[in-house]
C-alpha cells in the first residue's frame, strides 16, 4: 500500500531531529507513551545512519531495550558492519514501515540526526543512479590520495554539500562528486524543495552550543566507561576494518587508531569529542535550512507537552504542515 492509498484521517508522521546528544531518543519514547503506550499508538523508526549497524551500540548511543519502555523500535542493527551505508535502502524500509503504521492508525515516530535519511523517508525525494566507471575512478582516487583533496574539489563545486559532509567521510564525498558528474549540477540540486510525502510535524531539539559541547564530552566519557573500546575490539572480528562506512564512524575510527597504536587512550577520547562537536555543528546547519522544523528547547520542563501540542495541531492535515 502506498501513502496515497491511505485515507486522510491517518496519523501524521512525527520526526524528532537535531544534533547528537540533544535527547532525541528520550523525547521520542516519551511521545510514544503519551500517544498510546507500548500496546498501540506509536512506534519509533530509526533515522540515524550509524545505528543501522549491528553491534555498534555503545558508540552510536543506541537506546538500551530497558530504556525503550516497551515502545517498538525499528531499523536498529539491520546492517552488517562490512556493508556500505545506503540511504536509498533506508528510504525503502522506512517508507514501508510508515505506510504500514499509518494504515493501521498508528503514529510513526522518525528519530535521528542523519538529515538526508530523514528527508529520504519523509520527502518526495528520489536518489540519482550510479555509474560504475565514474564510481570506480573516484574510489581509486580516494584510495590513492585520501578524502582531503576530494573534499576540497567538492567544496569548489558544491560548497553547501561540502559543508554538510565530513571531510573524512570518503564514501559520501565520492557519492556527491559522482552525482555532480552524472547530473552536471551540484549535488544539492538533486535535493528538491522541502515537499513532504506525508502529513508530518518535525520537532527539532535546540541546545545552546556551550551546553551541547559539554553534553557531547559527557557522552563520550560515558561511552568509554560503558566499554566502547571493547565493543570496537569485538567488531574488528566481524569485519569492522573492512567496512567503508562503519570503520569511519565517530568514536569507532578513533578507537581503531588507538588499537593500532597511533593514539593513546586520552588522545582517542579527545579526538572523538572534537570530531563529534564538529559533526553536531554540521547537523544543526543542515536542519536549520528546513523551514518546517519547529524548534523547542531541549531542557524545557514541559518539553513533551509542547511537542504534543505541535502534533495535535498538525492532526492529519496536508503534507508539508
Amino acid at each position: 500500500m502506498s501513502s496515497t492509498d491511505i485515507e486522510d484521517s491517518a496519523p501524521p508522521v512525527i520526526a524528532v531531529v537535531g544534533p547528537t546528544a540533544a535527547g532525541k531518543s528520550d523525547l521520542a519514547v516519551d511521545l510514544a507513551l503519551r500517544l498510546g503506550g507500548p500496546s498501540a499508538g506509536a512506534e519509533v523508526i530509526n533515522a540515524d545512519s550509524m545505528q543501522l549497524y549491528r553491534g555498534m551500540d555503545i558508540g552510536t548511543a543506541k537506546l538500551p531495550v530497558a530504556e525503550r519502555r516497551g515502545i517498538a523500535h525499528h531499523l536498529l542493527g539491520i546492517w552488517n558492519v562490512t556493508e556500505t551505508a545506503n540511504v536509498a535502502d533506508h528510504q525503502r524500509r522506512a517508507r514501508a514501515l510508515i505506510d504500514r503504521l499509518r494504515a493501521a492508525g498508528d503514529t510513526p515516530l522518525l528519530v535521528g540526526g542523519s538529515g538526508l535519511y530523514i528527508r529520504g523517508a519523509l520527502d518526495e525525494l528520489e536518489f540519482p543512479g550510479t555509474d560504475p566507471e565514474v564510481r570506480s575512478r573516484l574510489e581509486a582516487e580516494l584510495a590513492a590520495s585520501g578524502p582531503a583533496p576530494l573534499h576540497a574539489r567538492l567544496a569548489g563545486r558544491d560548497p553547501v554539500a561540502a559543508e554538510a559532509i565530513l571531510p573524512t567521510n570518503g564514501r559520501r564525498i565520492v557519492r556527491a562528486l559522482e552525482v555532480i558528474e552524472l547530473t552536471g549540477g551540484p549535488f544539492t540540486a538533486t535535493l528538491p524543495e522541502h515537499t513532504s510525502r506525508y502529513p508530518c510535524v518535525q520537532i527539532g531539539l535546540e541546545v545552546p552550543r556551550p551546553e551541547l559541547d559539554a553534553r557531547i564530552e559527557a557522552r563520550v566519557d560515558r561511552m568509554w566507561r560503558e566499554g566502547l573500546v571493547e565493543e570496537v575490539r569485538e567488531l574488528t572480528g566481524h569485519g569492522l576494518r573492512e567496512g567503508r562506512t562503519a570503520s569511519r564512524a565517530l568514536g569507532y575510527a578513533q578507537v581503531l587508531r588507538f588499537l593500532d597504536g597511533e593514539y593513546d587512550d586520552a588522545t582517542a577520547r579527545a579526538e572523538t569529542v572534537r570530531a563529534t562537536r564538529r559533526f553536531a555543528r554540521r547537523q544543526d546547519s543542515w536542519f536549520r535550512r528546513d523551514p518546517r522544523i519547529h524548534w523547542l528547547p531541549y531542557d524545557a520542563p514541559d518539553l513533551t507537552d509542547r511537542a504534543l501540542r505541535l502534533v495535535e495541531s498538525a492532526g492529519a492535515g496536508a503534507p508539508g504542515r
